[in-house]
Order: C-alpha cells, then structure tokens, then sequence
C-alpha cells in the first residue's frame, strides 16, 4: 500500500465536519469528561482506522467509544472493550502487546487493520443511516487501499449489518446476512465477513465471550486465510 495515500486519506477523515449532529457531540464529549480523565485532552475529531497496510484482516468495528478512541485519537484504545480486545489478539499473535491503552504507545498489528464503519461517536452509540452513509465513502476508500485484504470480521451485529449495509451500495446481495458469531460468508468481491461478538464488559460479563474463545475465534480465522 502507497504510505502516502492512506495519510492523505486520514487527513480527510480527520477534517471532516459533515455530519453536524456527531460534530456537536463529539466536541461536547470532549469537554465534559469522566472524571478519571479531567486532566487529559480529548481527541474529540473522527478517527481514522489503524493497523498493518498489508493486511489481509479487516476488522471492524460500529464506532470510536466516547471515552475511548474520541479521547485517545486512536479506534479501540482506552477502554474496557479494547483491553479485552487487545488481550485477545496478543494471544492469537496479532498483535505485538496485550493493551491498547494511548496513541504512539507502541501497540503494533500483524496482518490485521482495524477500523469502524462510523468515524465520530455518535449520541447513544446509535448513528443515523444518513451518517453512516457519509462515512461509507471513506469505508470504500480504505477497501481500495487495503488491497490484500481477504477476511472482514465485523464486532457486533450493529457493525455486522452496517458492513452488509455498505456492501448492499455495491452490490445486488441477494443471499440473505443474519448475525451469528463465527459464521462466515462469502462476499460478492471474494472477501469473507465473519460475524464476531463485540467485545464489551458486558458481553464478558455475562459469559457470552471469553478470553478463550475470542482467542480461539481469531487464531480459527487466521488459519482460515490459510487454507482458503
């Protein structure tokens, strides 16, 4: 990948301001932080995605979290849902440390991207169709960058189907795309989308993902570019 162009493309995803309503959000999250983080400067600007450019993983995500990657500058980084994360891909050897916790803090990522459908967080973690439409050009843009790219694994149903949704722009789908964790299907580009529990405090909580399994989910996937 041409280093120069995913660079030009951050920079727009960087300065864009189209969606007013994330706009106001974002910058309003930035000012009223959590208390733990009175002393830091939020980010409070879209997000860009972040990872190896030749990879041949995508994984993707709905959104950057409030406290999380809006006050970071980095998707997936400093927050309970990235630590789980990121434990997971150290032990399937993704990634080269177990936490995500600040932006140049080291972190790298073998043969994975990581990105989200939406770039600004957006009130109640529940973005407008018209919003992720807008950011649809910038998920198109990535895809054409990331030109290895073979496996996307989408965390959650919402990301699930806001990928399905962009694919549904595209192309004439016609199968239909249900959420189940780690089930695959084949796109109509020959990419294969993995539906993948999101890995929140509560979806730990309750049991539903472990340490184990979520483990267990990438090092499956991995093996699956292998083999296929």
């Amino acid at each position: 990948m041409n280093q120069l162009s995913i660079n030009n493309l951050n920079k727009k995803i960087i300065g864009c301001n189209k969606c007013k309503r994330l706009v106001t959000f974002r910058k309003a999250i930035s000012k009223k932080k959590r208390k733990q983080y009175l002393n830091e400067t939020y980010w409070g600007k879209p997000i860009t995605g972040f990872g190896d450019l030749n990879a041949k993983i995508l994984i993707i995500g709905l959104a950057p979290a409030a406290h999380g990657g809006n006050r970071t500058g980095r998707v997936f980084t400093g927050d309970r849902s990235s630590d789980f994360l990121y434990k997971c891909l150290y032990s399937a050897k993704i990634s080269n440390q177990p936490r995500s916790d600040y932006l140049n803090d080291g972190l790298k990522l073998k043969n994975a991207y990581i990105t989200t459908a939406l770039k600004c967080v957006p009130p109640g973690d529940k973005p407008e169709k018209k919003e992720l439409i807008n950011c649809y050009n910038f998920l198109d843009q990535e895809f054409d960058l990331l030109k290895k790219c073979k496996i996307i694994v989408a965390l959650g149903k919402i990301a699930f189907d806001a990928s399905i949704n962009f694919y549904k722009k595209k192309f004439d789908l016609k199968n239909k795309f249900i959420f189940i964790h780690g089930k695959n299907y084949k796109l109509p580009d020959g990419k294969i989308i993995f539906g993948c529990y999101h890995p929140s405090p509560r979806n730990v909580n309750t049991g539903r993902i472990n340490l184990k399994k979520m483990t267990s989910f990438f090092i499956k996937t991995k093996k699956y570019i292998k083999n296929n």
